[in-house]
């Protein structure tokens, strides 16, 4: 039973890890594209 908890804890911790690292990754984006520079047409 505390295999299957661990399991399940280290799981969980994975997942709310990868979720932390998209956020990351999305706010980044968005920094990159606030600061761009301006291209003239």
């Amino acid at each position: 039973m505390k295999k299957l908890l661990l399991l399940a804890a280290g799981i969980a911790a994975g997942v709310l890890a990868k979720k932390k690292m998209d956020a990351s990754r999305h706010e980044q984006d968005l920094w990159q594209q606030a600061t761009d520079p301006v291209e003239k047409a």
